[in-house]
């Protein structure tokens, strides 16, 4: 029998959970101004999986990593290794609110994909939203809007990245546990990455504060995918869905107040529109999850 749900602590922990994960956006950014990014994503990796390792590791012995899926867990860890890597260098390029939005702009793909992967029918609120998903993409990526195309390229390129892991995870969580899918990623990153890294730019040595922030990205990854996963166990989707969203709000914030900027209006139209059809998909979901009539 399920343990019952307790909506008001996990909208609570997906708040906070959001919240760790723009910090680790800006202080990222912050880094990729002096450091390759390929250097980044590798400390974010190792640190994730140091803490797993010495936190988990003693009390779940080979419950953290035992899979029979083994396959399955190294495309997802890549996709999701393909999302950070085109996610920060688009945040390298870009402004952190607006990088942010084009990225969620993955709920939209996400449905796009469903059908042919899922065999997912695409009602007329979800093709709703993909029309307005993509204009709001339009919206803030528009020409003359002052963002440079390559930053664009690469948000575009993460957010495809995180929609086709979004799938794989939804068909993986039927029989993987959450924890056993967070080491993979880690540990195939750290693999991957550390495999890369003789190869690497390093850029100046670091001084003790930003050894520090290294240690933090890699901390504020754990905690955040921790806190999320279980706001998701404590709270139903369909409450959470949409909360995810402030994510871009966070972001137009800590973009403002540690960088200095401000998206102007009209890609603030379209970040409004990106989160309005992300609801509408979260809410259309709920509703096709409730039961049907029997026949």
């Amino acid at each position: 029998m399920n343990p019952p749900q307790r909506p008001l602590l996990g909208a609570g922990l997906a708040m906070v959970a959001l919240t760790l994960f723009v910090l680790l956006d800006a202080t990222a950014k912050h880094l990729s101004s002096r450091y390759p990014v390929p250097l980044l994503i590798w400390a974010r990796y190792t640190v994730h999986l140091a803490l797993m390792l010495v936190l988990l590791g003693p009390r779940l012995g080979n419950r953290l990593y035992r899979t029979r899926r083994p396959a399955l867990h190294l495309l997802r860890a890549v996709l999701l290794l393909g999302t950070s890597l085109c996610g920060l260098a688009a945040f390298n390029r870009l402004p952190l609110a607006e990088a942010t939005a084009v990225i969620f702009a993955s709920p939209v793909i996400v449905v796009l994909l469903a059908r042919p992967l899922l065999g997912e029918r695409i009602g007329p609120w979800r093709s709703t939203a993909v029309v307005m998903g993509f204009a709001g993409v339009l919206l803030v990526a528009r020409p003359g809007g002052g963002l440079g195309p390559e930053g664009i390229a690469f948000a575009l390129a993460a957010a495809v990245f995180y929609a086709i892991y979004q799938i794989l995870t939804r068909k993986m969580s039927r029989t993987e546990s959450p924890v056993t899918l967070l080491f993979h990623t880690a540990l195939t990153g750290s693999v991957v990455m550390s495999a890369a890294l003789p190869g690497l730019d390093h850029g100046p040595a670091p001084d003790t504060r930003e050894y520090l922030l290294f240690l933090a990205m890699g901390t504020l990854a754990a905690t955040a995918h921790f806190l999320l996963t279980k706001a998701f166990r404590e709270a139903p989707a369909s409450l959470l869905s949409p909360m995810l969203y402030v994510q871009i709000v966070w972001a137009t914030l800590f973009g403002w107040l540690v960088f200095g900027q401000v998206p102007d209006a009209i890609a603030l139209a379209g970040m409004a529109v990106i989160g309005v059809a992300g609801i509408l998909i979260a809410v259309d979901g709920r509703r096709s999850s409730r039961p049907g009539p029997v026949g």
